[in-house]
């Protein structure tokens, strides 16, 4: 079960949520996705971690295919770090906690 901290991106809401001064992780995933389920429990941790000072946002690429072409997902799960609506950084594949850490610290 994903974690009430995490928003499920849609293109209906996605530009809204990344438009503001919060960094954004979208994670970029499906549920057919092996290393996508192995990732879920880690964004959870993460959005626990880092409630209040970022935004973690899961978008399904089976359901929201503009935003996966928008965003040049070729391979899942992809990390997207967005701040004021762009793109800061990017990462294929599923990553230990500390590195997504990371990755959300450069923009904090």
């Amino acid at each position: 079960m994903a974690s009430e901290k995490i928003i499920q991106g849609t293109k209906d809401n996605f530009d809204a949520l990344i438009g503001g001064e919060l960094p954004v992780l979208a994670d970029f995933w499906a549920p057919w996705c092996g290393p996508c389920r192995m990732l879920a429990p880690i964004l959870d941790q993460v959005a626990a971690d880092y409630d209040g000072r970022a935004i973690i946002v899961k978008i399904n690429v089976d359901d929201e295919s503009d935003l996966a072409m928008r965003y040049q997902t070729n391979t899942i799960p992809t990390l997207i770090l967005l701040k004021n609506g762009e793109v800061l950084d990017r990462s294929v594949g599923a990553k230990p906690k500390h590195l997504i850490a990371a990755m959300i610290d450069k923009a904090l």
